[in-house]
């Protein structure tokens, strides 16, 4: 199995998770998701465990997606500031994430990793990236929309289980959070791909790493 240029995984808590702040996830990732918000331009929908949705809605920079778009079709160049940027805003995006998502309890980092690992290299413009590819992978990935929709929808449902589990229990069962992550790096690989423009390779269809 080929290893696919965008890695992400999750740390899985050996240890019991706070029953307190996963019954009150909702309410507690506000915070964070404001301070999200204030810096970013992208938004994302999370489910809540009690059949509500988190938006995170927000204006802002963003990834800067346009931007590095018309440079490498124009100038076959990608900043590495911008690179480094989008990684550390896609990483933190993640971090939110996972803390909505109950597979982690420590409040989300602004800046530390953490338990979230999310990388990708650096391409090299003129070998790796194709310079007309950014103007059609939104087109290319559209499979891959099909299916995330069915995945999110999915996720969702196995986050509500985990709630319960995580309220009885305080653990999160393995094989959710295996199926929960899955999903989230399938959703980084598309990003990668389509968004941040890392690579010209395309996402694989699998769960997998």
């Amino acid at each position: 199995m080929n290893e696919y240029p965008v890695k992400f995984a999750v740390d899985y808590p050996e240890r019991e998770l706070s029953r307190l702040t996963s019954f009150f996830r909702i309410f507690t990732v506000i915070p964070i998701a404001i301070v999200f918000s204030a810096i970013t331009g992208y938004s994302n929908t999370y489910g809540g465990v009690d059949g509500t949705t988190v938006t995170v809605v927000v204006s802002g920079v963003g990834v800067h997606f346009l931007p590095v778009l018309l440079l490498i079709l124009f100038r076959k160049k990608y900043p590495r500031w911008w690179f480094d940027w989008n990684l550390q805003l896609q990483s933190f995006a993640n971090r939110i994430g996972v803390y909505a998502l109950l597979m982690d309890d420590r409040y989300p980092s602004t800046d530390e990793e953490q338990g979230v690992h999310l990388h990708y290299p650096y391409p090299d413009v003129e070998r790796d990236l194709g310079r007309g590819m950014p103007l059609v992978k939104w087109l290319l990935a559209i499979p891959h929309y099909f299916v995330l929709f069915f995945l999110y929808i999915g996720a969702f449902f196995a986050v509500i289980a985990a709630w319960f589990a995580i309220l009885f229990t305080g653990r999160y069962p393995r094989g959710i959070f295996d199926f929960v992550e899955g999903v989230l790096r399938w959703h980084n690989r598309v990003v990668g791909y389509t968004y941040t423009l890392v690579t010209d390779e395309y996402p694989p269809f699998r769960l997998a790493p």
